[in-house]
């Protein structure tokens, strides 16, 4: 089993920048694929982000192509989600999600097909 929590979260004004962070304890996370969700008020959880156990991979929903980098580190048991150009409608809060995976090519976006998820962190961009 895999524990996961979040960081990084907090308020800024749009156009700025933040960088979430999500540490895993418990496993080694290189055998872990990760995913970043969030859910705003009022909404349905949905997808941001997924990347591979190998990190060569990242699949990025429309809403934050371009904007939104997912890196990871496996040597640090970490991956980071850099927000770059945020607008008011990315507020929500952001969760990371693994799975266990032998596929280290493989990316996965559906809620459903993670069993860990971190706490969740707050991101609040005004206008």
């Amino acid at each position: 089993q895999v524990q996961l929590v979040e960081s990084g979260g907090g308020l800024v004004q749009a156009g700025g920048s933040l960088r979430l962070s999500c540490a895993a304890s418990g496993r080694t996370f290189s055998s872990y694929a990760v995913g970043w969700f969030r859910q705003a008020p009022g909404k349905e959880r949905e997808f941001v982000a997924a990347i591979s156990v190998s990190g060569g991979i990242t699949y990025y929903a429309e809403t934050v192509r371009g904007r939104f980098t997912f890196s990871r580190d496996n040597a640090k048991n970490t991956v980071y989600l850099q927000m770059n150009s945020l607008k008011p409608e990315d507020t929500a809060v952001y969760y990371c999600a693994a799975r266990y995976t032998f596929a280290r090519g493989s990316y996965y976006y559906g809620a459903y097909e993670y069993a860990y998820w971190g706490q969740g962190s707050q991101v609040t961009v005004s206008s």
